[in-house]
């Protein structure tokens, strides 16, 4: 069944991405950096939602699969307008972080054997390719943690606020800067992310936009659009 508060989960990460996006265009705009926390901890929200909605045990369904087909398609389609925005980057875009987290949160929502194995593996590389993933491992750990507070309530919600956190952190300017007000702002952000999250995801009492299969694609679409703009500006 549709959610309305998940589309807006959706289109709150959407908008806040693209502002910290904007600063390649306005780089002294330090502050679409802060609001940019949000959005890596909202997207892996809606990566819990779903993995959630799937009954335990049922993990080699047509929707799951398919649903893996878009994540595996779009992080390969999104490298190339990623690196070209951002040369010197030394990451990965943000869908492989993503894609193995949903990995990982399928081990943890669904019993059988293949699904475990199917989330150390995802840890495994996030461990061993920490420093091309972004967000690290604690990105990567992020959505199964958003999905155990959903279940559980209460102290649970604690791990994914450390998380969003310690995400952030694998910045080395931030790590090397952590007194530093902007370093602190940061990782406020990142932490309020998780409440934020979940009061808006509760937020289904009017209808909203639909966020379809287009999401996949705004995400290279608006790295080359931005790109685009630098060229005139």
């Amino acid at each position: 069944m549709r959610s309305a508060g998940l589309d807006l989960v959706k289109w709150t990460a959407i908008v806040t991405m693209v502002a910290d996006h904007l600063r390649y265009l306005w780089p002294a705009a330090d502050g679409l950096f802060i609001v940019g926390r949000l959005a890596f901890p909202l997207f892996c929200l809606a990566i819990a939602v779903n993995v959630g909605r799937s009954p335990a045990g049922s993990l080699f369904t047509r929707g799951n699969l398919r649903y893996l087909g878009w994540m595996l398609a779009f992080a390969v389609l999104s490298e190339g307008p990623y690196r070209w925005l951002d040369p010197a980057t030394q990451t990965l875009s943000v869908i492989p972080t993503l894609t193995l987290g949903l990995l990982v949160a399928w081990g943890v929502r669904h019993p059988q054997l293949p699904a475990r194995l199917i989330g150390l593996g995802a840890l495994l590389i996030a461990t061993l390719f920490g420093a091309q993933v972004m967000y690290g491992l604690p990105g990567v750990l992020l959505p199964a943690a958003w999905l155990m507070a959903r279940n559980r309530g209460s102290a649970a919600w604690l791990l994914p606020c450390l998380l969003a956190v310690a995400g952030n952190l694998t910045n080395s300017w931030l790590f090397g800067h952590l007194t530093a007000p902007f370093t602190l702002l940061t990782l406020a952000a990142a932490t309020l992310a998780i409440p934020i999250g979940s009061r808006l995801l509760r937020c289904d009492h009017r209808p909203m936009p639909v966020v379809g299969k287009w999401g996949y694609l705004f995400y290279p679409l608006h790295l080359l659009a931005i790109k685009g703009l630098q060229g005139l500006l």
